[in-house]
């Protein structure tokens, strides 16, 4: 009797070490669902929508983005992730927010690490610090010279609390000197229709948002986050090339499945990630959105997520912002 069970539990193991390969042969044998957890329309849904119309191309079957908003920093899109099947046709792509969630939100039903499978970076880019054209600044050491002079007429402002412009303008505060009140707005576009009109006075955002706006003359450009100038608006300066030398700071998205999601499928999309990141066409596409293709390794992504979070967590406690 031992020798049968013996013999059915050898089966059963080949049978499973069998099963995974045949698993990622056939996947996707549907299509696949890419949940954005915020509404239509901007960067994190505009890097999604590049992505999915480029692996359903090459994989197969449609990838089909849904637009799943709420909660802080997406929280309501990416728990239906965190909870959906790890079988591969539900996954996340969503901006470093995600994981600047368990800092600023005392009540997160998931863990952003543990929860979720990481399958590839996937874009990143410079955020853009503009300022409304009527403070008579043109350059951010000009602006900030005039915020040290009278500190109470000037207010900053983010697109969402814990975002990455949120973030980025906590560490100008601090190179700057300044301790300026900072407004979280719901959403990128109440902020910069209140940057147009005057209402705040300084913002930093992603260029696919903000850039149109300057480029237009309703905002003033001052700075990029980047180390380097952009392709798409070289005149606009560096923050370091204003005084702050070494600052960068970028927004950047990802790409998650749920936590236990088989690695047979994480390297089939994550290899298609890649080969999308490096397509010249597709390297025009992000460009023209302020972004740069990247793709990279699950174990690239996980330690990338680890370093970031540890920045993030000492500009959190540095500027002593506190959970909600």
């Amino acid at each position: 009797m031992k020798h049968y069970l013996s013999l059915a539990a050898v089966g059963a193991a080949l049978l499973g070490l069998s099963a995974a390969p045949a698993v990622a042969q056939t996947y996707p044998s549907k299509n696949v669902t890419i949940i954005v957890p915020y509404p239509a329309g901007g960067s994190v849904d505009g890097v999604a929508r590049i992505l999915a119309q480029r692996l359903g191309d090459t994989m197969g079957h449609s990838f089909i983005v849904e637009n799943r908003a709420g909660g802080f920093g997406g929280i309501v899109g990416a728990n239906s992730v965190a909870k959906a099947a790890p079988d591969g046709y539900t996954l996340l792509l969503t901006a470093s927010i995600h994981v600047v969630t368990p800092f600023l939100q005392k009540a997160v039903p998931y863990d952003v690490v543990q929860d979720f499978t990481p399958i590839s970076l996937v874009a990143s880019g410079p955020l853009l610090v503009s300022t409304t054209p009527k403070v008579p600044a043109n350059t951010l050491k000009e602006f900030f010279d005039l915020v040290r002079k009278n500190p109470d007429k000037y207010t900053f402002a983010t697109s969402s609390f814990g975002s990455a412009g949120h973030l980025a303008i906590e560490l100008l505060k601090r190179d700057a000197g300044v301790n300026t009140l900072v407004i979280p707005y719901k959403g990128a576009n109440p902020a910069l229709t209140d940057l147009m009109g005057g209402d705040i006075q300084l913002m930093a955002d992603p260029m696919l948002s903000s850039l149109p706006l300057a480029k237009a003359g309703n905002i003033k450009a001052l700075a990029v986050t980047s180390l380097k100038r952009v392709a798409i608006a070289p005149e606009i300066p560096t923050v370091a090339e204003s005084g702050m030398t070494g600052f960068e700071f970028s927004s950047w998205y990802g790409l998650w499945g749920p936590k236990n999601l088989p690695p047979e499928i994480v390297s089939k999309v994550q290899a298609e990630v890649t080969k999308m990141a490096q397509q010249p066409e597709i390297k025009a596409r992000f460009e023209t959105l302020g972004f740069e293709a990247i793709g990279s390794t699950p174990d690239v992504f996980a330690k990338y997520i680890a370093v970031e979070m540890a920045r993030y967590d000492k500009i959190i406690k540095d500027a002593n912002i506190k959970a909600e």
